[in-house]
């Protein structure tokens, strides 16, 4: 890869992560992330699971979004 393409291609990564970041399409890995860090006791919710309660809960309180 030219060091012009590669430059472009971490451009490129970064951007995606940070778009990610503002949809909240990381929000499990940061779940996990948190989860292990505070040592929890019980395993963590599987991702299916994760959606499911995020979903229920933002549903169920409806604050700061635009749709």
């Amino acid at each position: 890869m030219s060091p012009r393409l590669a430059v472009v291609a971490t451009g490129f990564r970064g951007f995606a992560r940070y778009l990610g970041g503002v949809l909240g399409s990381d929000a499990y890995a940061k779940y996990l992330e948190h989860h292990r860090a505070t040592g929890h006791g019980l395993p963590p919710l599987s991702e299916r699971e994760f959606w499911r309660d995020r979903t229920d809960r933002q549903d169920s309180n409806p604050q700061g979004r635009c749709c």
